[in-house]
């Protein structure tokens, strides 16, 4: 149960990373193309439904809100390769809204925007500009990277400690050194009866 609970929190930090990802480079891409006003709403997750966030966007003329719709979705489908699931108003082309599902994009006309005012609509939503969405995102990559970090240092240290005790020296094993043999003493033939005896018998025959 908890080894499933931490994957599961897992999936869903990385893909919450993910969707900001996709949120900076569709505001770069609002950028690019000179739409004016451009906001992030990071929306309340009682309140939000699906989606985490939406992107607010103004432009000029209707050629212009077409052109910002057709170069967020070029731009996401080339470096992240992500459709939107629904493209509306693009032929009409006041308000173009592309619907990725964790996070839903809005180019208005200005006065479209002014009318609709998503901005006062969702209260509970957090207002961010895409310099500030930046600064999050990168302060959320550098906690990732010095947590990533940590966790490799953390199970290298018991590699490291098996080489350093493979590294070390193993002790010399004393080696057995056997006691000298003693010599068999030789029998003394002064000391030995049974040689004593051959000798007497010898003279005694001699004589």
């Amino acid at each position: 149960m908890v080894v499933g609970d931490s994957i599961q929190r897992m999936t869903i930090h990385d893909s919450h990373h993910q969707t900001r990802l996709l949120v900076q480079a569709a505001a770069q891409a609002c950028e690019d193309k000179k739409g004016l006003d451009t906001r992030i709403l990071e929306l309340d997750p009682v309140d939000a439904g699906l989606s985490d966030f939406f992107l607010i966007t103004s432009a000029t003329n209707d050629r212009q809100a077409v052109a910002i719709a057709d170069e967020i979705e070029h731009r996401l489908k080339k470096e992240f390769g992500v459709l939107p699931k629904s493209v509306e108003g693009r032929k009409q082309g006041d308000w173009v809204l592309l619907d990725y599902f964790d996070f839903v994009v809005h180019v208005f006309l200005s006065e479209r925007r002014a009318f609709y005012d998503i901005e006062r609509l969702r209260k509970s939503a957090r207002p961010i500009t895409p310099a500030e969405f930046d600064a999050e995102l990168k302060a959320a990559l550098a906690a990732r990277t010095i947590a990533a970090r940590s966790r490799a240092s953390g199970k290298a240290k018991p590699a490291a400690g098996k080489a350093v005790a493979a590294a070390k020296p193993k002790k010399a094993a004393k080696k057995v050194v056997a006691p000298p043999k003693k010599k068999a003493a030789k029998p003394d033939a002064k000391k030995d009866p049974a040689k004593k005896t051959a000798v007497k018998k010898t003279v005694s025959t001699k004589k």
